[in-house]
């Protein structure tokens, strides 16, 4: 860096590089001394105020650092004598970003631009300044004015970039992009173009106005020469004459293509479309969500007469028995996989020849059925067939499997390909139990039979049949969802943990263990487990949801704590540093990728998990404090009194939230974060289709974030109603209270009623008929946290009813303790899902209601030093309010102490009990045919039989060190420690009402 000081400001780079070395090796003191000592010798230099600006901020003094910017600014603006140099206001960016006051930093390069308005460096620092920002039409206006001054091509491509971004991002008029159009056509009449991207940017801006035949025209002629692979240039003008409705056209273009690239799946389904005249194709791959791409696309077929169907669909079929000739000493998979794609446009045509369909995915399988890609690559031609030709495909896999002669690793390919069909197309889900469990037992025998394939192997690497685990686990876990033998699960477990043991770099068993584990409440494991998977950079957004839910709802606040802090700081580092990357592509001239990172900015700047963590974070921290209304208050205040996160809920109300989760690593049994089939009973279903699972997310999503967001307001009004209400009671004189504290409460009550789905009228009716016993806890389904938060703030804003504290007393009670005796003596495993309602049920609306507690008892206190004791008691013993408080907080004491005596008792249990019990169903009685433990019996036998020079030291080595006993005990005490987390919150709420009833005691 020191090289490009030369003299900034002034000042010799012999003085400053010294400083520079010392930030750059982070001795901030000595930094700071010397940068303080050239300060005494150019005490008017901003450049030396900027560095030592720098240094402040690297040290986190934050508030020190922003007054010597704007000191330097200061002197910037005031000193016309002072040099305006860029190395001295990038300095000043860079603190500033840092800061959060951007602002401060494109006005000192405004007002420097201003001073020297002919200095391209300055106005390549005010353009960065407005990239930073996202001002489109401020990045344009500075951009055509360097474009004017210097005449280079590359600033009118970063102007026209900046108009592609206004209509795309603002929703700007679509004239803007007749100027960008204009100016380009001007240049290139003048200077001609010299750059690949310029004309792909030129390319780009007329397919925006739908100018398919004028972007042909400049492809096709002198401009064409600037792309030089041939296949690149091919690929744009086969789509510029598909979307020019020019298909016959086209459709030589992509067999040019097809015939210099037999593998370009995208360019033969191109080039079927244009085939066929469906422009359907390209809804697909204009997909702006790449995370969730669709799989199945749609074929529009009614235009084309039968006749003509059947003509272009034989010519596509002999141009694929070509490329299938022309490739036949290879292993390109696109042109046999093309096969599979005419049968299926003639399938669904309506020439349902599903035998012949059947004889193509049998000779693909074949081909390639050895291969771990089979499943994926027909899965969108399975979903075609009927339900007995699904069964019947997987027979004749079966059939063509057995009379293959071929190699150890490629028998053991087809069969794991066979098993994953079946999963694929549900057959297994109707196949009997005991049916089920020989295909479990069959796997596990393949597992430790083909071990030794892969005794040689680097431990890197993958091994063979490494997937047969995940489908034993997947079939167990069915096992069951049918019979709720808790054996089946607990074996699912062992087999994923065994498999770990042996290679732990498989991504997939970690998903379906942690998944499991969060499933039996062994959350520390599941935890253990995500950590594992050592999510980094953007998959922190698409990864995340396998664990965030799951510890929303648990007692472990401090991993929470640290889970949110991580994916924010990730989420926000990405947000802020983003723009870095952009002008980095303007600088390098990518302007494709200034696009792309600008869209992808704004997609996770709207991501659903990310509006949810702020939300979540916020709570945590309420929660974490809700023994103490002053620390509250703090939090509150530091909150802005939740007027923040209700300015969010209206934002998110109004807009649109993007799913960036990759849900097709889920596990079937629970598709996405808010359903797990596992939880209701066994339903008989064929297919579980994962790319459905978003379509009905946003608006259920938006309303629960809605929701949360509208909590810490709520929370602050209510003890602000609380203090003013109870004043009010006990002072002869009282006001009555701020009628906006209460309007606004009964306000935010309406809107979130709204968002439960009801009026507030019909949600108190309803809580009054639960609390009474006339409805159950079920006819307010999954949303009980949200209407018991409801309850409580209700209460709060008509604290002078005695009704309505009884009512709120009774809902405690009946919704705490139902959850209590049904759960009886169960084990964790068996209960977990009670167990989480219960810890939400405690940690929120009874934590708010406790809170309100408190204010209603400070409320109470003596307002001045000087009142006696007995004045205190007067004021307690006048308040019509005294009696409720106490009932209220009997009643939640009692209710406490029974969630705290069902943990105790469970926590009681001793370890090698708890360990047996986990074991128990996993023991097999040798007169009784099925059950749970055949596959872990496969496991031990080998285990105990498997030889160190058979299956290669490592492997030996890893089998011999796991234990189905140690892996109880793990998950036991994982279990353990869940509800030792739980009791330590009951017993903390139990202690402050105790403490409350005390100070409440003296009336």
């Amino acid at each position: 860096m020191a090289s490009k000081f030369g003299l900034a400001g002034g000042i010799p780079e012999r003085r400053v590089r010294p400083i520079w070395d010392a930030i750059d090796s982070r001795q901030f003191k000595n930094a700071l001394k010397l940068v303080t000592s050239l300060l005494s010798k150019y005490p008017k230099s901003p450049y030396a105020l900027a560095l030592k600006a720098l240094i402040f901020e690297r040290m986190g003094k934050t508030d020190e650092s922003l007054s010597v910017c704007l000191d330097a600014k200061e002197l910037l603006y005031k000193d016309d004598s002072v040099l305006m140099d860029d190395l001295t206001l990038s300095t000043l960016q860079i603190v500033l970003q840092r800061l959060d006051h951007l602002d401060l930093a494109t006005s000192c390069y405004a007002h420097a631009c201003g001073k020297f308005p002919n200095n391209l460096e300055l106005m390549m620092g005010l353009f960065n300044c407005y990239v930073r920002e996202y001002s489109f039409v401020k990045q344009q206006q500075t951009a055509i004015k360097m474009y004017k001054l210097a005449g280079e091509e590359r600033f009118l491509l970063w102007a026209v970039c900046s108009i592609q971004l206004q209509v795309l991002c603002d929703k700007s008029g679509e004239k803007l992009l007749l100027l960008a159009e204009g100016l380009l056509k001007k240049h290139i009449a003048a200077h001609s173009m010299h750059e690949p991207e310029a004309l792909m940017v030129y390319i780009s801006l007329l397919e925006q106005q739908s100018k398919y035949n004028d972007a042909l025209e400049v492809i096709s002629g002198n401009l064409g020469s600037l792309l030089m692979i041939e296949v690149d240039k091919l690929r744009i003008q086969g789509r510029l004459l598909a979307r020019a409705n020019d298909y016959s056209a086209a459709v030589d273009v992509y067999k040019k293509i097809l015939e210099l690239s037999p593998d370009d799946w995208e360019c033969f389904l191109h080039y079927l479309g244009c085939l066929l005249e469906d422009d359907s194709i390209w809804k697909y791959f204009d997909n702006i969500d790449q995370v969730h791409p669709t799989k199945h696309i749609e074929c529009k077929f009614s235009h084309l007469t039968e006749e003509m169907f059947d003509s272009r669909i034989s010519s596509a079929s002999d141009l694929v028995q070509k490329l299938q000739r022309d490739t036949e000493d290879t292993n390109l998979r696109g042109p046999h996989l093309a096969e599979l794609e005419i049968e299926k446009r003639k399938f669904l045509f309506g020439k349902k020849n599903e035998n012949k369909l059947l004889e193509s995915l049998l000779q693909y399988f074949l081909k390639f059925g050895h291969l771990a890609c089979y499943a994926s690559d027909v899965e969108a031609y399975l979903q075609v067939l009927s339900s007995n030709k699904k069964a019947e495909f997987v027979e004749m896999l079966v059939k063509s499997s057995d009379s293959c002669s071929t190699s150890a690793t490629k028998v053991l390919g087809q069969t794991t390909t066979i098993f994953k069909v079946q999963e694929l197309t549900g057959n297994i889900f109707g196949l009997p139990v005991g049916e089920i469990e020989a295909s479990a037992v069959k796997l596990a025998k393949l597992y430790c039979q083909n071990l030794p394939l892969s005794k040689d192997l680097d431990p890197q690497e993958s091994m063979f049949g490494e997937e047969l685990p995940s489908l034993i686990s997947n079939m167990l876990v069915q096992l069951f969802w049918r019979t709720r033998d808790f054996g089946y699960l607990a074996e699912a477990i062992m087999v994923l943990e065994l498999g770990l043991t042996i290679r732990g770099h498989v991504w997939q068993y970690k998903i379906l263990l942690l998944h499991l584990y969060s499933y039996i409440g062994a959350l520390p494991l599941a935890f253990e487990r995500y950590k594992a998977l050592d999510v980094k950079n953007i998959l922190t957004e698409t990864v995340s949801h396998h664990i965030l839910r799951q510890m929303l709802g648990s007692p472990m606040w401090v991993d929470l704590s640290d889970l949110l802090k991580d994916y924010l700081k990730f989420m926000d580092d990405h947000l802020r540093e983003s723009a870095d990357l952009t002008f980095l592509a303007y600088r390098h001239r990518n302007y494709s990728k200034v696009i792309e990172f600008v869209l992808f900015k704004e997609r996770l700047q709207h991501s659903n998990q990310y509006q949810a963590a702020r939300v979540e974070a916020s709570v945590l921290q309420l929660k974490q404090s809700a023994d103490s209304i002053q620390e509250e208050e703090r939090i509150l205040e530091n909150l802005k009194s939740g007027v923040q996160l209700v300015e969010l809920s209206n934002e998110i109300g109004s807009g649109t939230l993007s799913f960036n989760e990759d849900m097709q690593t889920r596990p079937w049994w629970t598709p996405c974060p808010e359903k797990n089939y596992l939880l209701g009973p066994f339903e008989e279903i064929s297919y579980c289709p994962k790319e459905n699972v978003n379509k009905d997310r946003e608006e259920n999503m938006k309303r629960a974030i809605q929701r949360k967001s509208l909590l810490p307001r709520m929370i602050y009004l209510s003890v602000q109603c609380t203090s003013t209400a109870l004043k009010a009671s006990v002072e002869t004189n009282g006001s009555g209270g701020d009628l906006n504290i209460f309007g606004e409460l009964k306000f935010l009550l309406e809107e979130y009623t709204k968002m439960l789905g009801c009026s507030l009228s019909e949600a108190v009716e309803m809580i009054t008929d639960i609390s009474q016993g006339a409805r159950t806890s079920e006819s307010i389904g999954s949303d009980l946290v949200d209407w018991l938060n409801l309850a409580v703030f209700w209460n709060a804003w008509s604290l002078s009813s005695h009704e309505q504290w009884h009512l709120l007393n009774s809902l405690f009670e009946r919704l705490i303790l139902d959850r209590v005796r049904s759960m009886g003596s169960s084990d964790m495993s068996s209960c977990y899902s009670d167990v989480q309602v219960l810890v939400q049920i405690i940690t929120e609306p009874l934590a708010w209601h406790s809170l309100i507690i408190q204010a209603c008892t400070r409320s109470s206190l003596p307002s001045g030093k000087k009142k006696k004791k007995n004045q205190h008691s007067d004021q307690l013993s006048s308040s019509p309010m005294s009696q409720p408080i106490k009932d209220s907080i009997q009643s939640l004491c009692s209710t406490i102490q029974e969630v705290s005596n069902w943990l105790l008792n469970q926590m009681n249990t001793p370890e090698d009990e708890q360990v047996e019990r986990f074991l128990s169903p996993l023991k097999r009685d040798e007169d009784v045919a099925g059950g749970p433990g055949q596959v872990l019996g496969v496991l031990e036998s080998f285990i105990a039989s498997s030889e160190e020079s058979e299956v290669g030291n490592r492997i030996f080595e890893a089998l011999k060190s796991w234990s189905a006993a140690d892996t109880a005990r793990k998950t036991v005490m994982a279990q353990q420690r869940v509800l030792s987390e739980f009791l330590q919150i009951c017993e903390s709420k139990k202690k402050l009402l105790e403490k409350l009833k005390q100070q409440i005691s003296h009336v």
